[in-house]
């Protein structure tokens, strides 16, 4: 398989981008999915850089491989924590007993995930530089 980081890194700063234009819009339910998709994303970009497959959407999951090749800090371990948490009830409303995702996502939420998302694209490109 060809070595593509730069491929996942850039659409991972991309979908980034794209998560300011969401929370202009309110939409804070997919800020906070599109912040995931970012840092998974750029997670990824790091397990190519470093000639390793990546596999599943938990950040967490992949921090935790990822840092038996470089060291990984418990912020950034509690940042795919966080993010872990948007990956499916965000997007489906079953994921809650009623309403739907959109009645449940805040700014304040949309924003975290924006913070802890950043953290770990720029720690993943300094993997990559």
């Amino acid at each position: 398989m060809p070595e593509r980081s730069k491929d996942w890194i850039n659409q991972a700063e991309k979908d980034l981008k794209a998560v300011e234009e969401l929370m202009k819009s309110e939409f804070f339910e997919w800020s906070c999915f599109i912040a995931q998709q970012a840092a998974e994303k750029a997670v990824k970009a790091a397990f190519q850089e470093l000639n390793a497959v990546a596999w599943g959407h938990s950040i967490s999951d992949l921090m935790r491989i990822l840092s038996k090749k470089v060291v990984v800090n418990e912020e950034l371990l509690n940042c795919a924590r966080s993010l872990d948490k948007y990956y499916i009830p965000t997007r489906y409303p079953n994921s809650f007993e009623s309403g739907s995702p959109y009645e449940y996502f805040t700014r304040s939420d949309a924003e975290d995930a924006i913070v802890c998302s950043r953290r770990i694209i720029e720690f993943c490109k300094g993997i990559l530089a």
